[in-house]
């Protein structure tokens, strides 16, 4: 089998998710069908779509959150808050880098990722 691995987020409107995370990555997202496709570079496609009505798929706070990586925290921050998103956690800095815990305009956990240049060095 030859299958190319991409993500999947329900969605109760997915061109307007789907237009928060392109507005964030500064991309298109482009209409497939009923879905909507972000294509993100080295972490595959990212599919929104609406679940069935027959079998609802409720928003749930699960350990699996998309994980942006970003050249400037704050910059990134402001930015998710002014598309609708919403802060959990505020920056913090980690021993690979500086993070933030966000929700999307519909509550998923979003991670935003200031990655460290260099490791840190143990004193």
């Amino acid at each position: 089998m030859n299958a190319s691995p991409f993500w999947v987020l329900a969605s109760n409107n997915p061109a307007e998710l789907a237009q928060f995370y392109a507005a964030l990555v500064t991309k298109e997202a482009f209409s497939r069908g009923s879905t909507w496709v972000l294509q993100l570079e080295a972490a595959g496609d990212l599919i929104f779509y609406s679940p069935s009505k027959t079998r609802p798929q409720p928003a749930q706070p699960g350990r699996l959150a998309l994980c942006l990586q970003v050249l400037q925290l704050e910059a990134a921050i402001s930015k998710a808050l002014a598309l609708g998103g919403q802060c959990l956690e505020p920056a913090r800095q980690e021993n690979f880098g500086r993070e933030a815990w966000l929700s999307d305009p519909e509550g998923n956990r979003l991670l935003l990722l200031e990655p460290l240049l260099e490791p840190l060095k143990e004193l």
